[in-house]
């Protein structure tokens, strides 16, 4: 059947970018496309064929391949495939087949670009590229939902000043709003309260309605910094109630502006760097949440939240040995603390256990190992009470399996190593992201260089870790989804950690062992492979976009759950996410799962 004009109009404007553009470019478009009918079987292009154009499945299914011909995704109808080969050399990245009878819509490459020059919305939807984001922490133009606070002290218009002065003081707030229904009413201060009940000799039992700023002036969430500040010196008031659809979700004050513009991983680190107890510390590292929402909320690259929170942590571990130090007397012998896991490789979010091992100098006498057993207990116990859990598998330096002197860790190396068994690869793929922290580095500078090495001489070990790193797949569904998890607390989620970030994580280190590149950093890594060559340049970039999509989207949804009062974690309900950003990150679990394709079938990139 042949689709007339007409109904590729309509059609095309129930399809995001289609459906934003002005009625006339969208009725000049449908005029563009052409219709193709593909039978069961027959194959649309082939890996590296020019490019027709962009196809979008009007009915039917389409089958997309890799280079090595695992299947990608099997396409429905209003899925559109042949935008990323477009974008690159205009040759085809994929393979593409119908796996039943269906109808195409073609996109000439030709009028696929001009479509781009002319609609930014459309440019931007096919753009999987990272946006590039300020390095600034800006009050005027962060939002209002990063600034405002959601611990509100509430009241009936009918309740006494004397009791709301007394929830406020209870509360260490200095204003109560008054509300009907979860409707705001008006506000009462405690300027008001000085103002209208003392200085005037009114009764305590006075009615707030007798008192309060009634409708007073509100911004929603959405709001600027600046949309504050201007209200406030033009209102000339200290506070400002934040509403979403008439409800009350917050308040902003003077006292929070001046927080915020004061409030940094520098002042953090700071209060740790002087703390006396671990208690003290623990206070400190309760508001690294906060912090990681403020971050992404100024707009900041997730690598550098990452490395900000992670030094953070290497400020409270540094902290911690000394004040170890302190109590047990000097210490017996030369050691280096060293961490590894996120914050080994500098990328901590607001969710992170511990990770981390002792490495002692060879000449320790007896009195060494009863002393560090009591080292290492105290540092990881203020770990713990700082929020750094005790890692799951117990690989800390309280374990004395990850407390020995430097010639036991040679050995460790040089077994993993040589006999690259499943519980080696494992111990492996955490040891090689050690990052030292304190102590003595000379025990660790020869030890890294020499097992690097050695691990990238040794073929069979590399093969194995190539293994051990396809273990943890992106998740995606066939059917242009995500495979979710399917059952427990978190069914119908993402989890952006082991299915997200991880399967980056391990192509890194892989890469890193293949080229013997010292950099411990998943990003880092990933520019010296390409700047090594152990990477393409085109694979290099497309898995660094890749890898900065998920990983901003993981920080963007731990930043929303401090903001609506709840722990940070790392399951994501793809629902709550617009079409426009579901499909940018399933393209990019698809960009990973072809890297780890190609690492699969011996080579470093693909296409």
């Amino acid at each position: 059947m042949t689709l007339d004009t007409e109904t590729l109009r309509a059609f095309l404007a129930t399809l995001d970018p289609y459906g934003s553009l002005p009625p006339e470019a969208l009725a000049g478009l449908s005029r563009s496309f052409v219709q193709k009918d593909v039978p069961a079987g027959r194959r649309i292009y082939t890996l590296g064929d020019p490019l027709e154009g962009l196809y979008v499945i009007h009915s039917g299914e389409v089958e997309i391949r890799d280079a090595h011909g695992a299947q990608v995704s099997l396409l429905g109808p209003r899925n559109s495939f042949g935008e990323r080969g477009l974008a690159r050399d205009g040759r085809a990245a994929t393979t593409a087949s119908a796996a039943t009878d269906t109808c195409l819509l073609l996109l000439p490459g030709n009028a696929y670009h001009a479509l781009l020059d002319a609609h930014e919305s459309v440019r931007r939807f096919f753009d999987r590229k990272r946006r590039e984001r300020p390095e600034q922490n800006d009050l005027a133009t962060c939002r209002v939902e990063t600034l405002m606070s959601r611990d509100l002290i509430t009241c009936p218009a009918d309740a006494p000043v004397r009791e709301a002065a007394r929830m406020m003081r209870a509360g260490h707030v200095s204003s109560v709003c008054v509300t009907e229904g979860g409707r705001l009413q008006g506000l009462v201060t405690l300027r008001d309260i000085s103002a209208k009940i003392v200085a005037d000799g009114l009764p305590h039992d006075t009615p707030l309605s007798r008192v309060m700023t009634r409708d007073p002036v509100t911004l929603g969430p959405a709001a600027l910094g600046s949309d504050v500040l201007h209200l406030m010196m033009e209102r000339r008031i200290g506070h400002l109630p934040i509403t979403e659809g008439g409800a009350l979700v917050g308040m902003v004050t003077q006292t929070d502006l001046t927080r915020y513009q004061a409030f940094s991983s520098a002042d953090l680190v700071s209060e740790i760097a002087h703390a006396t107890t671990t208690d003290e510390m623990a206070r400190v590292t309760a508001r690294i949440p906060n912090l990681l929402a403020q971050l992404v909320g100024a707009g900041n690259r997730h690598d550098v939240i990452t490395r900000l929170i992670t030094d953070i942590a290497d400020a409270a571990t540094r902290r911690l040995l000394a004040l170890a130090e302190a109590e047990l007397g000097p210490p017996p012998c030369r050691y280096l603390w060293l961490a590894c896991g996120s914050q080994g490789r500098q990328e901590q979010t607001g969710v992170s256990d511990q990770d981390n091992c002792l490495i002692l100098a060879d000449d320790a006498g007896d009195a060494a190992a009863p002393y560090f057993e009591r080292f290492a207990k105290f540092v990881c116990d203020g770990l713990n009470a700082c929020g750094y859990v005790y890692c799951p598998g117990d690989m800390m330096a309280s374990n004395p399996r990850w407390r020995q002197p430097l010639h036991v860790w040679r050995e460790y190396f040089r077994g993993w190593i040589a006999t690259p068994n499943p519980e080696a690869q494992m111990l492996a793929s955490v040891m090689f992201d050690l990052r030292p922290i304190g102590g003595d580095r000379s025990l660790f500078e020869s030890l890294r260089e020499e097992t690097l090495a050695a691990a990238g001489r040794n073929t069979i070990f590399v093969s194995h870790m190539i293994s051990n790193s396809l273990k943890h797949t992106p998740p995606l569904g066939l059917i242009r989804g995500f495979a979710l998890i399917r059952s427990g607390e978190h069914r119908n989620a993402l989890d952006l950690k082991l299915s997200g970030t991880v399967p980056v994580t391990d192509l890194g280190r892989v890469y890193a062992l293949q080229g013997q590149l010292l950099p411990v950093n998943t990003r880092a890594r990933i520019a010296a492979a390409r700047a090594a060559g152990v990477l393409s340049q085109r694979g290099g970039q497309d898995l660094m976009d890749a890898y900065d999509l998920i990983a901003e989207t993981r920080l963007e949804h731990q930043a929303r759950q401090v903001r609506n009062g709840h722990a940070p974690d790392n399951f994501l309900v793809p629902a709550s996410l617009s079409h426009f950003d579901r499909s940018h990150l399933r393209d990019a679990f698809v960009v990973v799962k072809g890297m780890q394709s190609a690492l699969g079938h011996g080579r470093g990139a693909f296409g």
